[in-house]
């Protein structure tokens, strides 16, 4: 059976409809950086959730190829997560997402290195006849967090991130937010097929003891 992270890593990506404080591992990605309104139709946003799930797919069949990828075992491409921040901005104004700048990421297994990402952007750019030079390995070691299980909308994040922020303040931490430390967010329903209130989406805030 492929090796599913949702279930396999469940505190990371199942957490409770309440916040939690967790620490979180260095985590291997593929990433394409960009800003804009993720909503745009067509826009860079889009494009790049396209980019990064050609290469992922790319990745994941390989074994179906003459590429071999040293200790290769097979698994289910992990859900889209994002990292996002404004400009001068403490936290997020949701009013103006054309402000936004964003790093679009899908988790690689840890088999998979650098050479591997740029032989699968290559392929995927030849078969698929799109320019996937923009997708990049990308580490990042986040560290302590808050984190919880949102439901619902995007634009009624701000409900959850404040029930985020109270729990904290009462667990003596504060947010660590800023330009290395970013808003993080894992999205378990795919908006195109989910209705807007019964959509889950995890949230996660870097965080430091008082």
């Amino acid at each position: 059976m492929a090796f599913d992270f949702k279930k396999e890593f469940k505190e990371y990506y199942q957490p409770k409809n309440r916040p939690e404080i967790i620490n979180v591992p260095s985590v291997n990605f593929l990433a394409v950086r960009g800003s804009g309104d993720p909503n745009l139709e067509g826009g860079d946003y889009q494009r790049a959730v396209g980019l990064l799930y050609a290469v992922a797919f790319t990745l994941k069949m390989s074994y179906k190829t003459s590429y071999r990828i040293d200790g290769f075992y097979e698994y289910v491409v992990p859900p889209l997560e994002g990292f996002w921040w404004q400009d001068g901005i403490d936290g997020a104004n949701y009013a103006d997402k054309s402000s936004f700048n964003w790093i679009s990421v899908i988790r690689l297994p840890d088999f998979i290195t650098e050479n591997d990402v740029a032989w699968a952007a290559d392929t995927a750019t030849e078969k698929k006849n799109l320019d996937c030079s923009s997708v990049k390995f990308f580490t990042l070691n986040e560290g302590l967090c808050v984190q919880m299980m949102h439901t619902g909308s995007y634009n009624n994040e701000p409900e959850t991130v404040a029930l985020m922020d109270e729990y904290i303040h009462q667990n003596g931490y504060e947010n660590d937010l800023n330009g290395s430390r970013l808003h993080h967010e894992i999205y378990l329903s795919d908006p195109r097929k989910s209705s807007p209130e019964k959509m889950k989406t995890v949230i996660r805030h870097p965080i430091r003891k008082l």
